[in-house]
């Protein structure tokens, strides 16, 4: 199971520039990582504050693995813009996948108090609650006398979340 990334472009670029949130991301898209990410650098140099422009590296830095620069972006994404809920749902994702499930779920909470109709959210939310229930119910399943309901219930959480593991 995996959580998905949020996107946005939140500011009004006009659509001819090669610095605009469209143009990188498409030079991006295309494989030339490098010219996109000097480019997005360039346009932060001339607009560091540019919202759209920042979310776009963020997603960036994501999609190339590199969690630790993506990590502060977003931080920096949800402190600068309190009300978007995309950084908080790309945080959370990164925050779940290193299993920090509690956080990812505060996360995931505070971009759906922004906007109660993201669906990326939502489902990653779902997902994060699945891991959850799995993590409880693998406690549950540690004690020494274990009912045949936790075992079934264990199964279906694994299943849904789509691990498998060696104890019951």
């Amino acid at each position: 199971m995996q959580l998905a990334l949020g996107t946005c472009v939140t500011a009004a670029w006009p659509a001819e520039g090669v610095d605009n949130p469209a143009a990188i991301e498409r030079i991006y898209r295309s494989g030339q990582t490098t010219l996109a990410f000097q480019r997005i650098d360039r346009a932060l140099a001339a607009q560091p504050q540019d919202s759209s422009l920042r979310f776009l590296r963020a997603l960036m830095l994501s999609d190339a693995q590199r969690s630790a620069e993506a990590r502060t972006e977003y931080e920096r994404l949800t402190q600068d813009f309190p009300e978007l809920p995309e950084p908080f749902n790309n945080l959370a994702v990164i925050e779940a996948g290193q299993g920090r499930l509690g956080r990812a779920r505060d996360l995931l909470e505070t971009a759906l108090r922004n906007d109660p109709a993201y669906l990326t959210a939502h489902m990653n939310l779902g997902d994060v609650y699945a891991r959850l229930a799995v993590r409880a119910f693998e406690a549950a399943a540690s004690a020494p006398r274990v009912d045949d309901a936790l075992l079934r219930k264990l199964r279906m959480a694994r299943e849904l979340v789509g691990t498998s593991a060696a104890r019951p």
